[in-house]
């Protein structure tokens, strides 16, 4: 089962800590907030997205299981 992270575009400040920890999961857009760059991901990447997600300075990410339809 995958994952997908998600990013509240009001809370990012573009810190880009998510980027220093999971630089293939993350970039900063124009605007200088966190965009994720695949849809979902793979259990191979969850432990440097859960750090990512526990050093964001805004509370800005978060993790949602992906479930098969």
């Amino acid at each position: 089962m995958g994952f997908k992270v998600v990013v509240d575009d009001m809370l990012c400040e573009g810190n880009a800590m998510c980027l220093d920890v999971a630089p293939d999961v993350f970039d900063l857009s124009d605007d200088d907030v966190a965009i994720v760059l695949k849809e979902e991901l793979g259990e191979d990447q969850r432990a440097k997205v859960e750090q990512a997600v526990q050093y964001c300075p805004k509370q800005a990410l978060s993790i949602v299981a992906v479930t098969a339809e």
